[in-house]
């Protein structure tokens, strides 16, 4: 027979004092217990508050906002007021021996933001961790990619807690598990190329092989970096025009990062005439040694390289200790001048590409271009 609004009423009415007369018995007998339970929640309430406050200045006492202080501080910030009752009813619930009609909704209520608790901290943490890795105002340079790494690492972490969460309190997630491992495979096969891009991101920014502003170099190709983004990085070349490539074909190649020389080598080839008199030859590079020396830079070396087909060629090596290219083009012009003067004032000759015509006479002598023993003495 179906049931009339009276009788639910009472039976509900029944429930409800019966759930009162046990949390009275629960007070009356465990007193003690649940004095001791309250003092204990209490105590690490307070503590936790207290962490929570010093999470606060450490974020305030980093001004970079990159340190490991700033990281532990947001981490430790983030500590909820849900997750410090949960803690809190959980300790009165253990310490008072509770019925299951209110240990088992607190159980579950401190599962939840215990495991939600634990996946802000871990954010906070991996997310701090990435900004770490980078020099300072450098995340600014990946902020798309940035932003993509916080929403897959929030994603990630609270999927992981829905899980959790299911799993304690009685959801079999055996199914959901494994359809979400099966629908992460099908999207990592369909965007596999986004994805070898973003982690090419992911590598810029924890490898730091440059970052915006430097001057690269690969292949043929020398350019500014201008913008370093989720897929691709925009490039600003010597010749003015923007070139874009993908993030992973730029790392599959060899870059040379013209921004963090040390120092800026030199080369001269010095080609002189063939009848430069063998001991100033012999002498030249201690001569190029005290120009190099003189003008403040570093000899590196300096010698004769080979016969070439109208000169003597000797090659001089020689480092500007700076990086910036100015600087080194103007030293490299004030040397060049150095030598230019003092091969003139040694009587020095550069040679140029020559050839040399000879006449034969009737008697089949060769006629000389210039005047021989011979001729001078007759």
């Amino acid at each position: 027979m179906p049931t009339t609004p009276d009788a639910d009423w009472a039976g509900l009415s029944a429930r409800f004092t019966a759930l009162v007369d046990q949390l009275i018995a629960w007070i009356r007998d465990q007193g003690a217990g649940l004095l001791l339970g309250l003092a204990a929640a209490a105590l690490l309430a307070g503590v936790l508050l207290g962490l929570r406050r010093l999470g606060s200045q450490l974020c305030r006492r980093d001004t970079t906002g990159q340190g490991w202080t700033a990281i532990i501080g947001r981490a430790v910030n983030r500590t909820g007021n849900l997750f410090i009752l949960a803690v809190a009813a959980r300790l009165v619930v253990n310490y008072s021996d509770a019925p299951a009609v209110i240990a088992e909704p607190v159980r579950i209520a401190f599962v939840v933001a215990a495991t939600l608790q634990v996946a802000l901290w871990a954010r906070e943490i991996i997310i701090g961790l990435i900004e770490y890795r980078t020099e300072a105002g450098q995340h600014n340079a990946l902020g798309s990619a940035l932003g993509i790494i916080r929403l897959l690492v929030t994603v990630a972490l609270f999927i992981i807690a829905t899980i959790v969460i299911l799993d304690n309190i009685g959801v079999n997630v055996t199914g959901l598990v494994a359809g979400l491992g099966i629908g992460g495979i099908a999207i990592g096969l369909a965007a596999q190329g986004i994805f070898a891009d973003l982690f090419a991101a992911l590598s810029i920014l924890f490898d730091r092989p440059f970052r915006r502003g430097d001057a690269i170099a690969y292949d043929q190709t020398s350019a500014t970096v201008e913008a370093i983004g989720l897929k691709s990085t925009r490039l600003r070349s010597v010749s003015g025009e923007q070139r874009v490539i993908s993030n992973k074909q730029l790392l599959d190649k060899e870059i040379r990062n013209m921004s963090r020389l040390e120092r800026r080598r030199g080369r001269f080839l010095l080609s002189l005439v063939y009848h430069t008199d063998p001991q100033q030859a012999a002498a030249l590079p201690a001569l190029l040694r005290a120009l190099v020396e003189g003008l403040g830079h570093q000899f590196v070396r300096a010698g004769f390289v080979g016969f070439a087909a109208s000169s003597l060629d000797f090659e001089l090596e020689f480092d500007v200790e700076s990086d910036d290219f100015e600087t080194f083009v103007a030293a490299r012009h004030a040397l060049g001048m150095a030598i230019l003067a003092r091969f003139r004032s040694d009587g020095l000759e550069f040679a140029y590409p020559t050839q040399t015509t000879l006449t034969a006479a009737p008697d089949g002598r060769l006629i000389m271009p210039y005047a021989t023993a011979a001729d001078r003495s007759g």
